[in-house]
């Protein structure tokens, strides 16, 4: 138990190196992708290969752990791979363009992503001790304020997405603002709700690893989508109302 403590002090000190890191470099994917992270493939790919291993990771902690029978990490394992199922195998067959990702991306991504998996099924099946989740835990306040958290952060992400993807038409190569949904108070609502999720599931499993991984997806995404705000600042003078709309949590940042 106190080597996994360590893992996730180091980890959380990592989160806020990159915090940091992500202001003055940006991640070379997306609006940002540069040729200079080196030899890319096509985002489809790019986005199974960067997210299947978490995926994978999580099912296999599960399978080999004696507590896969127990109903409430049961529970906790559905809703983990049910975010990843859709980013690893539904959300890169959604995506329009021919854009590409760069390789060294994908690598640091599927990294981070196993170590994340090692974070959660590590706690949830090895480590967390077997009456931390008795099967009252499902009706307990965390679990039920936890999961909501979950969906509503799921739905407002799926939802985002959709929004973004169907901002161009085909063959249309013009860059637009996205609006409508949680764009009304965020230029970065995708992020907004990917962050609400993992805040909903260190909630429900009422856990520092949780807790570790929600700091991570803080740390990734709000600098970058501090450098989307700013771009659309910049393209979109008229349409954005600064004054109101925030980068990625509405009303705060």
């Amino acid at each position: 138990m106190h080597s996994f403590q360590l893992f996730l002090a180091v980890m959380a000190l990592l989160a806020i190196v990159v915090f940091i890191c992500l202001f003055y470099v940006d991640a070379g994917y997306g609006k940002f992708y540069q040729p200079k992270w080196g030899p890319s493939i096509g985002n489809r790919l790019g986005w199974i290969l960067m997210e299947a291993p978490v995926f994978i990771a999580m099912l296999l902690l599960w399978w080999f752990s004696d507590r896969r029978n127990d109903p409430v990490r049961l529970v906790f394992l559905i809703l983990f791979e049910l975010h990843y199922f859709h980013r690893s195998f539904i959300f890169p067959l959604q995506i329009r363009g021919r854009s590409r990702m760069p390789l060294s991306i994908i690598l640091m991504g599927a990294l981070f992503n196993t170590l994340n998996a090692l974070m959660q099924g590590g706690w949830i099946f090895y480590l967390s001790p077997l009456e931390r989740y008795p099967s009252s835990w499902l009706s307990s306040l965390p679990f039920i304020l936890g999961t909501l958290l979950f969906f509503a952060g799921m739905f407002v992400n799926i939802g985002s997405d959709s929004i973004i993807r169907n901002l161009r038409q085909p063959g249309d190569t013009a860059h637009y603002l996205p609006k409508g949904g949680m764009f009304r108070y965020v230029t970065s609502a995708n992020y907004f709700g990917e962050f609400v999720e993992w805040v909903g599931f260190a909630i429900l499993t009422w856990s520092w690893s949780g807790a570790v991984f929600a700091l991570w997806t803080f740390a990734n995404l709000a600098p970058r989508a501090s450098r989307i705000y700013d771009m659309y600042s910049r393209e979109f003078p008229d349409e954005l109302d600064t004054s109101k709309t925030k980068r990625m949590i509405p009303f705060i940042f």
